[in-house]
């Protein structure tokens, strides 16, 4: 019998490698797609690969997609109504969330409560509703599978062990393309710099937010909702060749690691077939080649983001929210070249003083908390724009 799978986000990075393995394997089939406005792309996947449910995020790219594929039996949705409508679909089995943002959380939290694996792509929703979200998922039954690539490797390292026994998870990080480099010497960096990952290929967003190091501040927060983590159990580790993923330190010293070459493939094809393994091609990691693994403390000053979120996960309640809604949108001014890379970090921390703090938000909340961040961030810029000192 095939596995049935819906990917929110199917024409990103994630979304169209998962379509990858589709293709490779006959015993996985697609029920639904969501993107958000390459109709492009989503025609040659509905082609491909034949969903019954196709959803764009505005109305007009669905108006598009839908003149272009009236050919086809398949129903096309738009809007946030439209992805909660996938998200419930009986005849999927497992939820891929590869949409980027904080969109991603009322069709998680639908899709658990309508009893569907959850294939985790979409940092955002534990970041900002995990407090939500695990509980929901444990009185559902539902298995919540994390594809990236630091948090399978978490996964796979507490497979068949006690989680009560886990003593520190030891978070690595490539350290981005601006590795050893002190803040003074990154004032100048450019869009194109931040965007040569040296060990990954991804998104343009999540891109930036390696190069940040907000990425992983985000992935530490993360990591505290799928592993039930306290924020002192949570280390980041510096491991510029990428091939250990993550590892967890357990109560008698010993440590699992899971290793493998930087392949996004790996995790998200692990999440898919769990618990099996299937065979993936690609590179393997030749150690004899490799010669050696090195590891560094991440530099907190240079890469000030990384603390922040230690301090917002410290604090819970909205802070989060707060970090990583500012994060996005000061990412996103920084690609439209309205932004220097160093404000960024500068933005997020500015933010999270401003904010009042939720204890223990709702949705609504949540959303709210992340629209008055979003206003925040642009009347901060419109003051530095009118005094000249972007």
């Amino acid at each position: 019998m095939k596995k049935r799978i819906a990917i929110l986000g199917s024409t990103g990075s994630i979304g169209t490698q998962t379509l990858d393995i589709v293709r490779d394997h006959k015993e996985l089939a697609v029920t639904a797609l969501a993107a958000g406005s390459n109709v492009s792309l989503m025609e040659k996947q509905i082609r491909e690969f034949g969903p019954a449910v196709a959803v764009m995020w505005d109305e007009e790219s669905s108006r598009d997609l839908r003149e272009r594929i009236k050919d086809l039996p398949v129903r096309v949705l738009s809007g946030m109504e439209g992805l909660l409508e996938l998200a419930v679909m009986e005849e999927t089995d497992i939820l891929v969330t590869a949409i980027v943002g904080m969109i991603g959380i009322r069709p998680t939290i639908a899709a658990i409560r309508a009893g569907k694996d959850i294939a985790l792509a979409n940092k955002e929703t534990l970041v900002t509703a995990g407090h939500i979200i695990m509980p929901l998922a444990e009185e559902k039954g539902v298995s919540i599978l994390p594809v990236d690539s630091e948090h399978s490797a978490i996964f796979q390292s507490l497979n068949g062990e006690k989680a009560s026994q886990m003593e520190k998870i030891l978070l690595t990080a490539s350290g981005g393309p601006f590795r050893g480099r002190k803040r003074e010497e990154m004032e100048h960096v450019t869009v194109e710099d931040a965007l040569r990952h040296p060990n990954w290929a991804m998104g343009r967003k999540i891109t930036i937010d390696s190069a940040t190091m907000v990425n992983k501040g985000l992935e530490v927060i993360e990591a505290r909702w799928l592993f039930d983590a306290a924020p002192e159990q949570i280390r980041v580790i510096v491991h510029p060749q990428s091939i250990i993923h993550s590892m967890v330190q357990f109560r008698d010293g010993s440590i699992i690691a899971q290793l493998g070459m930087p392949d996004m493939r790996l995790p998200i094809q692990y999440a898919l077939f769990y618990p099996e393994r299937e065979y993936l091609d690609g590179q393997r990691v030749d150690f004899f080649r490799l010669s050696r693994m090195t590891f560094e403390e991440p530099d907190l000053q240079a890469f000030p983001g990384l603390a922040l979120a230690y301090r917002a996960l410290e604090t819970g309640g909205s802070l989060p929210t707060v970090y990583n809604a500012a994060n996005e949108k000061a990412v996103s001014l920084f690609l439209e070249r309205k932004l220097s890379f160093l404000r960024i970090p500068e933005l997020i921390g500015e933010a999270m003083e401003h904010h009042r703090l939720i204890q223990n938000p709702t949705v609504e909340e949540i959303l709210e908390t992340e629209r008055e961040s979003y206003e925040f961030i642009m009347k901060r810029i419109e003051t530095t724009e009118r005094r000249g000192c972007l």
